[in-house]
């Protein structure tokens, strides 16, 4: 029996994220029958012609993703409550902190909509298992709002055992409720399709925001021992600035460049064309990550990955077949890593190809997408 059609609200914390995250998703429950409404706070008019020429409304509200002003906090608040008044949804599904805070806070506040969460990586927060100062006082209040937003989800949705461990020591919902894993965002493997790697020497490529817990500076290390050596790796670095506490300066960057450790390409919102343009895919990150995106965009594309030891990264790539995997913060291994794509000209592609067939047999969106609608009440399990 195919379920009733239902009013979906699903709360972002970045406009973009909708189209580039989630559109399948979205898309899906279009085909479903039921009404989608796309929130986030600074959706577009990109994003917004995307969303709407696929049957999905949208609606704005005022949102910090990376603010930690309490007075800011209360305006999302306020809107998500009122947003929720005026559209009243049956299911409310925020990802991300911020929105799943406040977007399960609003739903229980006014009664409206069944909540789920969809976790995607604890983040800055709890990066560090010791913190002290003022990280110790925002993981603090970050553990009393989910505690406080999350009292009446249903079941949250996660991407790793790590996660998983966390959300449970730290209480961030009952203990009743049901943690569902799924394989990251997933990733669609017909638009992010397999293409040969370039000729010539290897092409490293990081595509992230510019933050310290990126690894960016550990990139930069990293290319300063291979350069001692007399090597000359071609490294390039695709991502913006970043507001967040943690953001590289454009001082710093300025000076990694000068160097010439590793070229800046800028942001895009297509990555595939630099992805087609790399032979590795480096992220040496020591984020609480939950499952990367780009990781899963690079092995879709067919590019071998090098990536740490991170909670939610080192188990996309199997050591030695589609990549490698090196201790966070660890610059001498991941130089030693770089160096192997670099005295082997055949590897890069080998693993590219074995990290192709990863994406397909354990990453598939649509595999993702059916584990969440079919667990909310969005789509019957024999639905394919």
């Amino acid at each position: 029996m195919t379920p009733k059609p239902q009013k979906v609200a699903v709360i972002a914390g970045f406009g973009w994220s909708l189209v580039n995250f989630r559109l399948q998703l979205l898309k899906r429950m279009v085909a479903q029958g039921h009404e989608v409404v796309a929130v986030a706070p600074d959706i577009d008019a990109r994003t917004a012609l995307i969303l709407e020429e696929n049957g999905i409304r949208h609606a704005h509200v005022r949102m910090n993703r990376t603010g930690t002003n309490p007075v800011a906090d209360l305006a999302t608040l306020r809107d998500l409550m009122g947003l929720l008044r005026r559209e009243r949804p049956d299911v409310v599904l925020p990802y991300t902190m911020k929105p799943i805070v406040y977007g399960c806070m609003a739903s229980r506040l006014t009664g409206i909509g069944r909540a789920f969460a969809l976790f995607t990586g604890l983040g800055y927060a709890f990066i560090d298992p010791y913190p002290t100062g003022r990280r110790a006082m925002i993981r603090a209040v970050t553990i009393r709002l989910h505690r406080i937003g999350l009292r009446n989800v249903e079941a949250a949705f996660t991407y790793n055992p790590s996660e998983d461990e966390d959300i449970r020591a730290y209480r961030l919902v009952p203990d009743h409720v049901p943690l569902v894993r799924v394989a990251g965002s997933g990733i669609d493997t017909e638009r992010f399709a397999q293409c040969p790697v370039p000729d010539g020497p290897p092409r490293f490529l990081m595509v992230a925001r510019l933050l310290k817990s990126k690894g960016v500076a550990v990139l930069a290390d990293a290319a300063r021992l291979l350069k001692a050596q007399g090597r000359t790796p071609d490294i390039r670095l695709l991502g913006p600035f970043d507001s967040n506490p943690d953001a590289v300066t454009v001082d710093e960057m300025d000076r990694w460049t000068s160097e010439e450790l590793f070229s800046h390409l800028g942001e895009t919102r297509d990555v595939r064309p630099y992805l087609r343009d790399a032979s590795v895919f480096v992220l040496p990150t020591m984020l609480r990550e939950g499952v990367p995106r780009t990781i899963l965009e690079a092995m879709a594309t067919g590019r071998a990955v090098i990536t740490t030891d991170a909670p939610g990264c080192g188990t996309t790539v199997v050591e030695g077949q589609t990549g490698f995997v090196v201790p966070q913060g660890d610059a001498e291994a991941l130089a030693a890593a770089m160096a192997r794509y670099l005295d082997d000209s055949e590897l890069a592609a080998a693993h590219g190809a074995a990290g192709r067939a990863r994406a397909e047999n354990v990453y598939d969106v649509h595999a993702v997408n059916r584990t969440i609608l079919t667990t909310i009440g969005l789509e019957t399990t024999d639905e394919n």
